[in-house]
């Protein structure tokens, strides 16, 4: 007779009857009735060193299944551009047809800027801008006004001429203000512009068409250009007067360079 049976004689009371052992206790591998077996442990797997290393959006050597592609950029850049084009349209920094509207030159201390604009072919007209920029700090230039032998001898003007199948339509103008000056020796004041550049105007209008090559296909025009500039600490550049720049007229429309 077991302990356990004699204990329960001696108390009087029946023993209780044995029960499986609880299927979630461990150490008790039995399972309740229609439960399925418990699961293996997942045990996580090391990453292949390809998959690894492979950046997004692309896939490893050994990894056939394909991988999405971000979609090209430069063709929607393209859209704007053959939108532009079929509107007739240039895109920007294009150059623009027709002959070229600019000349530059630099003598005697000053870089001059010659350029064509408000073209009219209808009316055969433009303007004629030109920009003096003295190469040196300190320098002036001086008043349109000034007489062509100056003041008293002293100083030259800023002009702007045209010849040819080219002539003024109105006044020479300069955008900078005229201030006065006393020169030592000279009894009358001198006008002259704020040191730096100048940039003047002269409305033309042509007269006919030519290339001023000198062949026989027409006079063209001539742009005639003077100056002077000096400083009061380190003196006056020697004067520049009547330098030539060509010019063409093609129906009505001024511009530099040859045909």
């Amino acid at each position: 007779m077991s302990s356990r049976l004699l204990r329960s004689v001696r108390s009087g009371r029946r023993p209780a009857p044995s029960r499986p052992g609880h299927p979630h206790r461990p150490g008790h591998p039995r399972r309740l009735p229609g439960c399925p077996p418990p699961s293996p442990p997942i045990r996580p797997e090391p990453l292949l060193a390809a998959h690894a290393a492979a950046p997004r959006n692309e896939k490893a050597p050994d990894d056939p299944s394909p991988q999405p592609r971000r979609p090209l950029r430069a063709a929607g850049a393209l859209v704007p551009l053959a939108l532009l084009v079929a509107c007739g349209g240039k895109p920007a920094g294009a150059a623009a047809d027709g002959p070229p509207t600019t000349a530059r030159f630099s003598e005697n201390g000053v870089t001059v800027a010659l350029s064509v604009s408000d073209r009219q072919p209808s009316k055969r007209t433009g303007t004629l801008t030109a920009v003096f920029a003295p190469e040196a700090a300190g320098f002036h230039l001086y008043s349109t006004a000034l007489p062509p032998t100056g003041i008293e001898g002293v100083g030259r003007p800023t002009a702007v001429a045209v010849t040819g199948i080219l002539a003024a339509d109105g006044p020479l103008t300069a955008a900078q203000p005229v201030r006065p000056i006393r020169v030592p020796g000279v009894g009358s004041p001198v006008p002259v512009y704020p040191d730096g550049p100048v940039t003047t105007t002269l409305p033309v209008r042509a007269s006919g068409s030519g290339d001023g090559s000198g062949d026989g296909s027409g006079d063209g025009a001539t742009v005639l250009i003077g100056y002077a500039s000096c400083s009061t600490r380190d003196g006056c550049t020697i004067p520049v007067s009547d330098h030539p720049v060509r010019l063409r007229v093609t129906d009505g429309v001024p511009a530099f360079g040859t045909p």
